[in-house]
């Protein structure tokens, strides 16, 4: 691929395979689609490798409500390089190596230049299943039906578009597989350890829900020195991985006999965990994560995205008493300036990836990663376009 702005294929329709979920629930169909050139702010990008997040599953099942849109390509963890820009891009060229992101990152907002979030007031809100900017689709297929998008990366597709907000340059040098993970959850437990909670060395963590996420939490506490990192799951399987990444401690729900969770986490910790992360999305642990912290200065985040309508309950007098909770998306990070201090830390070996991956498979395969990640036998499943 050329290294200028400018490629063989620029501004012109281009031919792929896509996966492609037309029904909910049913297995992605593989076919030849058209993707459209960016437009202004836009780049498109030839995806390397993608994996499969529980994201992704949540909406390839729902089917009702504004966001059960079809049909619809998947896929926000990925790698790519870019093929072509459109007007007014100056961030990207034609080669750069790319990882395309589902939160904005507009660098010019008051959010964007703040510390104190990571939420971008001028395209946060702007939740569309097509482009951010124009609100169309660059995707259909053989027939010309609209496919659309998905948290703005849609990278079960051999090439996509994404605006330019969306979208971080990685240095190369780090292998894509393991860039790939970069791009949700992996930075999301990071993220919430480093510059959520702020773990510090010595201090107490209990986390709730040992998936991809919570491991990432545990590696971020793990890295910032933290002295006991309790791991609250129904699978007792997952004790054996999460010391991989510094889990000392586990606790099933299952197995503690007539006391709560948080009364043997408190038992553990001498009072309380000085940071707790529900990691799941249900309303209970969030309540129960809460009650696990520690009086005076415990602090609960709450990762876990709720999807059952149910309302979190508290006595007030719990605040009173010093704890916090505090929500967090995508962990705190800011995009285009944190990932790439994630991807140097690995390279620096200051940063365990490699433990995340437990399949690959090729793109042909895909479905197959559905599987794995249902029946619960798959952390990562890193999925190569050009196997």
């Amino acid at each position: 691929m050329e290294s200028n702005n400018k490629s063989e294929t620029a501004g012109k329709v281009l031919r792929c395979k896509a996966a492609i979920s037309r029904i909910p629930g049913e297995p992605l169909v593989i076919e030849d689609i058209e993707v459209d050139p960016p437009k202004a702010w836009e780049i498109r990008i030839k995806i390397l490798c993608t994996s499969l997040c529980h994201t992704d599953i949540t909406f390839w099942k729902m089917k009702a409500g504004p966001a059960a849109v079809f049909p619809r390509i998947f896929g926000h963890e990925a790698v790519g390089v870019v093929e072509s820009v459109g007007e007014n891009v100056e961030e990207f060229t034609v080669g750069d190596t790319v990882l395309p992101v589902f939160l904005p990152n507009c660098k010019e907002c008051s959010d964007c230049k703040s510390q104190k979030s990571n939420i971008c007031s001028i395209f946060e809100n702007k939740f569309s299943p097509e482009m951010p900017r124009d609100g169309t689709s660059r995707f259909k297929d053989m027939n010309g039906e609209i496919l659309h998008h998905f948290l703005w990366v849609s990278s079960f597709s051999e090439y996509t578009v994404v605006d330019v907000t969306h979208a971080v340059k990685i240095t190369p040098e780090i292998p894509v597989d393991k860039a790939c993970l970069l791009g949700c959850g992996v930075s999301t437990g990071i993220g919430a350890a480093w510059k959520v909670a702020e773990v510090e060395e010595g201090s107490t963590v209990a986390i709730f829900g040992l998936g991809p996420v919570g491991l990432a939490v545990a590696e971020g506490a793990r890295q910032r020195g933290a002295l006991k990192i309790i791991a609250v799951d129904l699978n007792p399987e997952k004790f054996d991985i999460g010391k991989k990444f510094g889990v000392t401690d586990f606790v099933n729900p299952e197995t503690c006999g007539e006391k709560s969770v948080s009364e043997v986490i408190k038992e553990l910790t001498n009072g309380g965990a000085d940071y707790c992360f529900e990691c799941i999305g249900l309303a209970s642990l969030m309540q129960e994560a809460f009650l696990s912290s520690r009086k005076g200065w415990g602090k609960t985040v709450i990762l876990g995205v709720e999807m059952h309508g149910a309302q979190v309950s508290l006595n007030p007098y719990e605040f009173l008493r010093g704890r916090s909770m505090i929500g967090s998306l995508f962990g705190g990070v800011k995009p285009k300036s944190d990932i790439p201090v994630f991807a140097k830390k690995y390279l620096d070996n200051e940063l365990r990836l490699d433990e995340f991956i437990s399949h690959e498979l090729s793109f042909q395969d895909i479905n197959k990663a559905f599987e794995l990640h249902q029946e619960g036998k798959s952390l990562r499943c890193i999925i190569w376009m050009d196997r």
